[in-house]
């Protein structure tokens, strides 16, 4: 079937386009990839007794996927996610997103008076659903 569609008096043509590219398609799909991984991490931190205080919490300048606390503990964590490790996961954070999730975790302690908890800055990589957990990943210097 031809896609083509005659439009007008000048019988010009014009090919009709899906309403989604293929490139939107993925990136949706990667999307809602990542934000599965972020639920599994949460709801595993959920079993250990921490309460998820905020999820994607975002300031111009950077984001923090999951903010969870436990009694005088704030955890900042950072969730990565691949299909498949060729590479070593643990190198996704680098030094510039750490400097990042630090500035927006000073804001969110500040904003939200936790001045008197401990914080810890963690890092969940998810290889499918398996999940490493990686405590006191990186830390303010």
């Amino acid at each position: 079937m031809d896609k083509r569609k005659q439009f007008g008096n000048e019988g010009a043509l014009r090919y009709d386009r899906p309403k989604r590219s293929t490139q939107d398609k993925t990136a949706e799909q990667r999307k809602r990839f990542g934000t599965e991984g972020e639920q599994l991490v949460a709801a595993e931190l959920k079993k250990q007794g921490f309460v998820v205080e905020h999820k994607n919490y975002r300031k111009p300048y950077g984001e923090i996927d999951l903010i969870a606390s436990k009694k005088d503990l704030l955890v900042f964590v950072e969730v990565k996610r691949r299909t498949r490790a060729p590479f070593a996961l643990g190198q996704l954070i680098t030094p510039s997103k750490q400097k990042k999730i630090i500035l927006v975790a000073q804001e969110y302690i500040a904003r939200y008076n936790h001045e008197e908890k401990y914080c810890r800055f963690d890092v969940a990589l998810l290889v499918g659903k398996k999940i490493t957990y990686i405590p006191d990943a990186f830390m303010e210097e």
